[in-house]
């Protein structure tokens, strides 16, 4: 695959504690010049992100890392979001429930921010690396009764991201129409390549434009 045919899947992204409007910007400015998917950044940058760049698509995080927040508090940022112009919506789901046995929060959950996201995309993480395989079947069904849009594997932020493992399981259990983002631990072109040719549509990374292009 080319550079810009990997490119054109990935959401670029960046979500570190200590980003700044300057590094916010120039991810912007790559992500336009190189025809990335999306950009995905915190929420607090997304007004100012849609100003500087009408035509960027910009996806943010939503209860974003650990899924603890509550629904209403997920709503709300949902919404802010999506006033602010954001286009596209990552969730992380409330992991707690599916450790706890109880997947009908988890659909709640997805079904209420589908709702308030409509025809924007809504992407439901869920964490892979602190999932059992049936924690991760499970998961499955909760994103696809709760009519999302894709499952994504990981946050970046847990102690491992994406697997090409699960990816296989995802497509074994998923319903018709969900559509996968892997994103954690995507470095090379070789893992991005292997990931996509595995069924993934798309790919968060932030190191995905230096490691294709040099920059």
């Amino acid at each position: 695959m080319t550079a810009q045919e990997i490119l054109s899947h990935v959401d670029h992204t960046l979500l570190k504690a200590d980003a700044s409007w300057a590094d916010i910007r120039t991810l912007c400015e790559e992500a336009l010049t190189y025809h990335t998917a999306s950009v995905c950044i915190p929420s607090a940058f997304v007004r100012r992100a849609h100003a500087a760049f009408p035509a960027l698509v910009i996806c943010t995080v939503v209860g974003f890392p650990l899924g603890h927040a509550s629904l209403a508090a997920k709503a709300a940022e949902t919404r802010r979001a999506l006033d602010d112009g954001a286009s596209e919506i990552d969730m992380v789901i409330p992991i707690y429930a599916l450790k706890s046995g109880e997947p009908d929060t988890a659909v709640e959950e997805i079904c209420t921010l589908k709702r308030i996201a409509g025809m924007h995309i809504l992407k439901v993480i869920v964490e892979t690396c602190y999932l059992t395989e049936e924690e991760k079947i499970t998961a499955c069904r909760c994103v696809t009764e709760g009519g999302a849009d894709f499952i994504k594997t990981s946050t970046g932020f847990g102690p491992a991201g994406a697997q090409l493992s699960d990816i296989e399981l995802f497509k074994r259990h998923l319903g018709p129409g969900i559509q996968i983002k892997a994103a954690g631990g995507l470095r090379t072109k070789e893992a991005m390549e292997a990931f996509l040719q595995a069924g993934c549509a798309r790919l968060g990374a932030s190191g995905a434009v230096k490691v294709l292009i040099g920059q």
